[in-house]
């Protein structure tokens, strides 16, 4: 494979986007892009305009307010603008609320491009002329950028090059870009992007934030034309995107979920609504499970069939750091009192809210005659329990009291550490007996070993060495 070219590899590349149901389309700066995004925004647009004003189009006056909206924002500013919708007036007076995104994946454009060159005299704030390898735009915005080396490259040389994009010249919608890939054909990578300035200081991303995507067995997916046929599928670009990218609420991140922190959700999820039962996560410490969980929450939150989602956490794991984490996710989640008097108020709010408190807390709720009042409209319901470190013995204790209040709950449990018969101790019960999904279902949702952490570069690697204790005479 040494001789093909890079250019080679990207016509290749493209050809196979095209397979799957991107439309090619040429753009040659960012001139280019611009009027690509008018049309394509218009399209995407295109039941509400024709309501509100007859046609699918944007005037010169409509889409100039248009990009005064999308315009010179940071990178965090533009993926939440990405995802939020935006009233524009129309010059016949009218309001229409346009979207740039649409979690339906039938709905979005997808388009690819080849070779769009970005300087100063397309857009005045570019520092240095540079000519990007492919771009994937939705809707006529660019969400995904790759950088393709022919193999034999090393593939950080593709990483250092996109850097140096950030710094000098991924300017305007440029910073809708929320994903980076790079392949040198037989080692392919994805990372999210950030904010390029951080304090006014140029803040590179790291290669320890630059994934390997996996199947659900950890197995790495490396070549590139395999990747391109999991993560580009437009179905699994669009969850990505929708679903499993992390915008911080409490400060200026932007994060992509990894691949095994993926599966565990989408198989919690997969448990709570089709099979209607429970189940655990089984992850090494050091990997994300407090992002993992807070993520499976969110998403179960959203969902119809749901009425409540309570985050269980001991309070012993209740520190501060703890709470500025949660809340680093969404803004004040946290009810981190002694209080059961402030859980059973939150438990009035008859809202799709995210409810986080502790097991004790709620354990004495069940158990107090005071609250049967606001508990008692519980027990029919489908309430999701999402149990962090649940491997804790106090969650054994509690957990048959919680249980028998809420008849139709459903319990995801996540665990770096789980009990099982071997070190059971003086644990009534292992983690799969309180998690249990019945008869030939098995409770582990998924796995996510220290030797995957270790193959990944998530946790360091063990240092071991040999003592002689025993010596000859």
């Amino acid at each position: 494979m040494a001789h093909i070219s890079e250019y080679e590899v990207e016509t290749k590349f493209i050809d196979r986007l095209e397979s799957i149901g991107y439309e090619y389309v040429e753009m040659k700066n960012y001139d280019d892009v611009l009027l690509n995004l008018r049309a394509q925004l218009a399209v995407f647009n295109s039941d509400k305009l024709i309501e509100k004003k007859g046609e699918a189009f944007f005037s010169d006056a409509e889409f100039d307010r248009i990009m005064i909206h999308l315009d010179n924002h940071t990178v965090y500013e533009s993926a939440k603008l990405l995802r939020d919708k935006y009233v524009l007036t129309l010059d016949n007076g009218e309001t229409v609320y346009l979207e740039f995104f649409s979690g339906n994946t039938d709905r979005n454009i997808y388009q690819v491009t080849h070779q769009v060159t970005m300087d100063k005299d397309h857009k005045d704030d570019v520092v240095y002329k540079n000519r990007y390898d492919v771009t994937v735009l939705i809707n006529g915005l660019p969400v995904v950028q790759i950088e393709l080396k022919h193999p034999g490259v090393e593939i950080n040389e593709a990483i250092n090059q996109i850097n140096r994009y950030r710094k000098f010249s991924f300017r305007g919608v440029f910073r809708y870009l929320q994903l980076f890939v790079v392949s040198n054909s037989v080692q392919t990578k994805y990372f999210c992007n950030e904010n390029e300035m951080l304090d006014g200081v140029y803040n590179p991303i790291l290669k320890s934030l630059v994934f390997f995507w996996t199947d659900e067995k950890n197995v790495r997916i490396n070549d590139l034309n395999s990747f391109t046929a999991e993560f580009f599928r437009r179905s699994s670009l669009t969850e990505m995107l929708d679903k499993y990218m992390v915008i911080k609420t409490t400060e200026p991140v932007l994060m992509v979920m990894r691949p095994y922190q993926i599966y565990a959700v989408r198989a919690a999820k997969k448990r709570v609504l089709e099979v209607n039962r429970n189940g655990f996560v089984f992850a090494c410490t050091g990997s994300g499970k407090t992002l993992t969980s807070f993520k499976l929450a969110q998403l179960l939150r959203d969902e119809v069939a749901v009425d409540k989602v309570i985050f269980l956490i001991d309070r012993k794991d209740l520190d501060d750091q703890t709470v500025d984490e949660y809340n680093s996710f969404e803004k004040d989640c946290v009810d981190n009192t002694d209080s059961t008097a402030v859980l059973i108020h939150q438990l009035k709010d008859s809202g799709k809210g995210l409810l986080v408190t502790t097991i004790q807390k709620m354990a004495n709720a069940v158990k107090n005659p005071r609250y049967a009042a606001v508990m008692d409209a519980y027990r029919d319901k489908k309430v999701v329990f999402i149990i962090d470190e649940c491997h804790r013995s106090q969650f054994g204790k509690m957990h048959g009291q919680i249980q028998k209040h809420f008849e139709k709950a459903n319990y995801i449990g996540f665990t770096g550490t789980p009990i099982f018969e071997k070190n059971r101790g003086a644990a009534k019960q292992t983690t799969a007996d309180i998690f249990s999904a019945g008869p030939q279902i098995d409770p582990c949702l998924h796995r996510y070993m220290i030797k995957d952490a270790i193959a990944d570069g998530n946790v360091l690697r063990f240092s071991v060495e040999y003592q002689r204790t025993i010596f000859a005479h």
